[in-house]
């Protein structure tokens, strides 16, 4: 991992793809992320989530006080989250609003899925930013926090994340996880009170999966 930003209050780094936030159920004893934080740091809290197979920008709070000042921004929408995604196929849209309502937990794979009835509303805006013969690159702009939001809405959208075999993407050799990078990330500082802004770069295993794409 690659620390971005610290102070008394946050830190901000760059979670790399297979690192779990939290210990793996399926792996007793595997690193995770919190437990290396706290022994460099000390005691942190978590304020929102990256998948174990998601890579990019993400902040932490190192006290209680910060903790609870980013809920609010982050439970408000007032918190921006960007993410970077290759997509299967072209979506013949530059620009697309999936409101797809979502239901976490589903199913003995314990999929989100799209759930009119009783699925929370939930909102992704989705924009190409260069397209290729076989997929297309697109940013992400989550308005909503469900459990796998992206990957499920564009799935919905007909053109699931390439390497999302969970979401109905084909069998790949390009990446071999969802091809999912959390690229930006703004929120108020929770004492200061200035508004800040973090990027993280596509990880190798991405920049190598678009430089494919485009072979």
């Amino acid at each position: 991992m690659d620390l971005i930003f610290s102070d008394e209050h946050i830190l901000v780094l760059d979670k790399p793809a297979g690192l779990p936030i939290l210990p793996d159920g399926w792996e007793k004893g595997a690193p995770y992320l919190v437990k290396l934080l706290e022994e460099e740091f000390g005691k942190i809290f978590i304020v929102h989530r990256l998948d174990k197979t998601t890579s990019g920008v993400m902040v932490f709070a190192r006290t209680a006080e910060a903790h609870r000042a980013l809920n609010i921004q982050f439970e408000g929408r007032e918190a921006e989250k960007v993410y970077h995604a290759i997509v299967e196929g072209n979506p013949n849209w530059n620009e697309k609003a999936a409101k797809f309502p979502l239901r976490a937990d589903v199913g003995k794979k314990h999929r989100t899925a799209v759930d009119d009835r009783r699925g929370k509303s939930s909102e992704t805006r989705f924009r190409v930013l260069k397209r290729y013969q076989a997929g297309a690159l697109v940013e992400a702009k989550p308005l909503t926090g469900r459990t796998h939001q992206i990957r499920v809405h564009a799935y919905a959208l007909g053109h699931p994340l390439v390497g999302d075999v969970l979401y109905g993407a084909s069998e790949t050799d390009l990446i071999r996880r969802p091809a999912l990078h959390a690229w930006s990330l703004a929120f108020t500082h929770p004492a200061a009170g200035e508004r800040l802004a973090f990027k993280a770069g596509e990880p190798e295993d991405f920049v190598r999966a678009l430089e494919q794409l485009g072979v």
